[in-house]
């Protein structure tokens, strides 16, 4: 059967811009999108179909904006970068001998879908090479869909499984879920899940209309609102198959190249391995659309744009006055710095600086050794020296600066009185940015995804385990090699992915007004510390090991005999052999378990698991607080520094290590008392201000469900708000079981929670649980449609969004494990709210960074959850808490107050 491929020339121009990075030229000339067409239409050649056409959007109005003038209004314009490059790829397709069609009047989609037509009446398969979703009520048998840029191609069965509709419905389809894109308006709150629903049990939208009636719920009201207006937005999205043209399909054939045209072309915008292949009288092949590889972003920017950020560096060991001053220079004149520090450990505050890397171009970098004491060192410039000359240099604001993780450079630094300043990116943010769970973002690991270049890792310098030496006795070239790579490296990284980060502005604005900003910030608290009252905690300790005794004497009272509490394989023998306790979780290798879960599911059958679980938590609480943070005071500043960790949670939030602050548990009188020892100095004071519910408020601001905003705007207590909606009282009738089963529903929807795991948390059977959950929807109907729409947009997308931009990639959302794919769809509802929250609490950080600045009367020094801690001379204490509970609450501006509460003591437990 012969052949037609038809492609949507529009649609690839866009999805090209913005998948590339915006590459240009010698003369400033944007190329990227033509260099994605260009890649596009190879592939097409090779492919060698009898009949092709390249089908694009004519310049002016189509008879959609004759008969809706809201038609396209949300489109912003074309973009100057793109606009310019649409004439020169028009040149191109037809020097490559491509027919080109456009026709004023109608849409490159109208001319596609009336070829398609035609051709399918003649006999000839069709092949349509797009990326629009409309474009699928053109398939049936013999007419496919190819996406050449995803490597995927769909047809009947495709479509079903894409949109879970026939080709046949796909027109209903988009006329029900609308398009925000075209300002197609549909029906409010329908999803493709609920449009799809609507059509597997009323199969077309004329019958769905006519039982329009029979539908419920609030959905149910919007598709009766919406009625007036659907026949109008199907004919929006209905593509023409009968638009009058002047050349039929089988006049659509290959005409010979232009050599001469795509010689010229080719050499203006720098497509250097097409012209070689010109040159050589080679075509440019390509694998056919079916079998090419998939082409993303990422890797088409790699292997076909910038094949230099994967060649080798060269690199230079400065060890002279001369060679100094040079680079010294290259300093002064450079439009972005990439520096990074090499040192004796890997903790900041701790760590001794040993030698310095600089790069200002990719694949160029030096490396400047300053203390390497192994016998035979060759002499080394002064360390105090080349420190003092870079100190105005990476002092200046206005001279940009790059790193990788440069928060520990920052640190280093700080050792050396140089107080950095322009942070202008960090290619491990840029990547955390970008896509957080993609790949982990330690320098070997991006060079490898992003660049496809192999680092020398350290321990191929320095050796491993006990044989592993400091970085000050590996020799100087050895060194030079890894250390002057690392600053090569990031300015590569940063050269791959800030056009990345460039093409999508709310990405960009997440990592230039969030992330960026609050590194130096992050640096500052690491740098400051906290003060630890070393004795409290050594009291603490004796207490905690007195009562692990007690446990350990009661456990053993409990099974009868002694045995080893800290024993796994002594513990399964009592409790499933010896007590015969049922075993209902199972190792991976299917022995029994005896993790937490493992004894809570069987805590309720006898004592000994809830003794186990008890001496378990002190036993954690002794080794990693009590007894590790008396061990971990910096001897230089007498305080515990904690690292923080921005690139380490998808959602965003700021994690910490050594010590870790997010699990000191605050419900537990243990816990509380660890806190007691987290002190203000003499003459402070410690402030603690947290924000209320948070999560809960971006709920509300994210459903707009009326009865949850008002019950925040009311001001009072919103769990027992919501207990009197759940259950048809006034507030002052609730009851404390009310009200606590309303909380356990408030904070567990967010989390994914099932009518069983709410029937667990409050003692009550899965059907009293199933009808508090049936009352809570059905007076917060704006919270069910907002979990609806946002697992319908995690599937759709494959990801979901903070407020402010922050993408949340999701994992398994189509594994067939079904409880794996039920627990993606349950992060995908979190996540919004978890990652708004983050977001929320760094730009509070920031906002309060910024006032403090300055000042000598407070200091920030923890981060944990929801909340931010300082230390405040006890004179300032109330004009310093006011200033921090206004930035928090005007962190963000939301549809619900953010409140923020705020506690004063002479330790952390006292301020709560």
């Amino acid at each position: 059967m012969p052949k037609l491929i038809l492609i949507d020339g529009s649609s690839y121009l866009y999805r090209a811009f913005h998948a590339l990075p915006p590459l240009s030229n010698a003369h400033g000339e944007p190329t990227g999108a033509l260099f994605g067409v260009y890649n596009m239409l190879r592939a097409t050649i090779k492919a060698q179909p009898e009949y092709v056409a390249f089908v694009s959007d004519a310049p002016g109005p189509t008879f959609r904006d004759e008969m809706y003038d809201q038609y396209k209004a949300n489109r912003p314009p074309m973009p100057d970068d793109l606009r310019a490059q649409v004439e020169p790829m028009l040149g191109l397709v037809g020097a490559l001998g491509f027919p080109i069609l456009r026709v004023t009047g109608v849409e490159a989609d109208d001319v596609i879908g009336t070829l398609a037509d035609q051709a399918h009446k003649q006999g000839i398969e069709v092949v349509v090479s797009t990326g629009d979703k409309d474009m699928a009520q053109l398939v049936r048998d013999g007419v496919t869909l190819v996406n050449t840029m995803t490597n995927t191609t769909m047809d009947t069965q495709g479509v079903f499984e894409k949109f879970g509709v026939r080709p046949d419905q796909i027109i209903d389809f988009l006329t029900l879920t609308g398009d925000t894109v075209d300002n197609v308006p549909g029906v409010a709150k329908c999803g493709p899940k609920t449009a799809a629903k609507w059509l597997a049990e009323y199969d077309t939208l004329d019958n769905l209309m006519a039982n329009a009636d029979k539908v419920g719920g609030k959905i149910g009201e919007n598709l009766r609102e919406a009625l007036p207006q659907l026949p109008l937005s199907r004919q929006l999205v209905t593509i023409k198959l009968d638009v009058p043209l002047e050349q039929g399909v089988t006049d659509l054939t290959m005409r010979p190249r232009d050599i001469d045209a795509l010689r010229e072309m080719y050499a203006r915008y720098e497509f250097k391995a097409a012209l070689k292949e010109l040159d050589a009288g080679e075509p440019a092949a390509a694998p056919s659309p079916v079998a090419a590889p998939a082409i993303s972003p990422e890797s088409l920017a790699r292997e076909l744009v910038t094949p230099d950020l994967s060649g080798p560096g060269t690199y230079e060991l400065v060890t002279t006055q001369a060679q100094f001053d040079a680079w010294l220079e290259r300093l002064r004149t450079a439009e972005l710095i990439a520096f990074d520090t090499e040192t004796t450990s890997i903790d900041s505050m701790r760590a001794d600086i040993v030698g310095l890397s600089l790069s200002v171009e990719p694949g160029v970098a030096c490396y400047i050794p300053l203390t390497h004491d192994y016998p035979g060192a060759p002499a080394q410039l002064s360390r105090d020296m080349v420190l003092g000359a870079l100190k105005p240099i990476f002092e200046d604001p206005a001279r940009p600066k790059l790193g990788q993780h440069a928060k520990y450079d920052i640190n280093i630094l700080s050792h050396y009185g140089i107080a950095l300043q322009g942070l202008k990116h960090d290619s491990m943010l840029e990547s955390y940015i970008w896509n957080a769970t993609a790949t982990r973002h330690d320098m070997d690991s991006l060079a490898r995804k992003y660049l496809g270049y192999e680092t020398v890792k350290y321990e191929e310098v320095a050796g491993k385990g006990a044989k592993q030496i400091s970085f000050s006795q590996v020799d100087i070239d050895t060194a030079c090699r890894y250390a002057a790579e690392d600053a090569d490296v990031t300015l590569r990284l940063h050269h791959a992915l800030w056009p990345l980060l460039q093409s999508e502005p709310k990405l960009r604005s997440v990592y230039e007004d969030i992330e960026i900003p609050l590194v130096p910030v992050l640096a500052g608290m690491e740098q400051r510390g906290v003060l630890i009252d070393v004795n409290h905690l050594r009291l603490q300790s004796q207490q905690l090991g007195k009562r692990m005794l007690e446990l350990q004497q009661q456990a053993w009272g409990a099974a009868g005999h002694e045995f080893n509490l800290d024993s796994p394989k002594q513990l399964i023998a009592v409790l499933f052999d010896e007590l015969g306790l049922p075993i209902k979780v199972k190792t991976p290798t299917g022995a029994p378990s005896t993790n937490e879960e493992a004894l809570e599911a069987i805590a309720d059958d006898h004592a000994l698991p809830r003794l186990i679980l008890d001496y378990r938590g002190l036993a954690k609480l002794r080794s990693t607080y009590t007894e590790k943070l008396a061990e971990i005071v910096n001897l230089r500043t007498g305080r515990v520094h904690t690292s923080y960790h921005q690139g380490a949670v998808a959602t965003g939030r700021v994690s910490s290590s050594d010590p870790n602050l997010q699990n000191i548990p605050v419900r537990t009188e243990e816990g509380r008392r660890i806190r007691q020892a987290f002190v203000a100095p003499e003459g402070w004071l410690v402030l603690a201000a947290d924000y209320s519910q948070i999560e809960l408020r971006i709920m509300a601001h994210l459903s707009g469900d009326e009865g949850l905003l008002r019950a925040f705007h009311e001001g009072g207590d919103v769990h027992r708000a919501t207990a009197a909606e759940v259950f048809g009282l006034q507030p002052e009738e609730v009851s404390a079981n009310q009200r606590r089963a309303a909380k356990a529903i408030n904070f567990g929807l967010m989390y994914g929670m099932s009518a069983f795991g709410l029937a667990r948390q409050l003692g009550v059977d899965r059907g009293e649980a199933s009808d508090y959950m049936a009352r809570y929807f059905a007076r917060y109907p704006g919270v069910r449609d907002f979990m609806e729409s946002t697992r319908e947009q995690a599937h759709r997308d494959g990801y979901v969004e903070t407020i402010f931009g922050r993408r949340l990639y999701l994992e398994n959302l189509k594994a067939r494990n079904q409880a794996l794919r039920a627990g993606a769809e349950r992060a995908a509802v979190n996540a919004p709210m978890q990652g708004s929250a983050a977001d929320i609490i760094k730009r509070a950080m920031i906002a309060v960074a910024h006032w403090l600045k300055g000042r000598d009367d407070a200091n920030m020094l923890m981060q944990v959850h929801d909340e931010l801690v300082f230390e405040v001379k006890r004179e300032s204490i109330d004009e310093v808490r006011k200033a921090v509970v206004e930035r928090m609450s005007g962190a963000a501006a939301l549809r619900v107050p953010l409140l923020v509460e705020a506690g004063v003591g002479a330790n952390w437990d006292e301020a709560h």
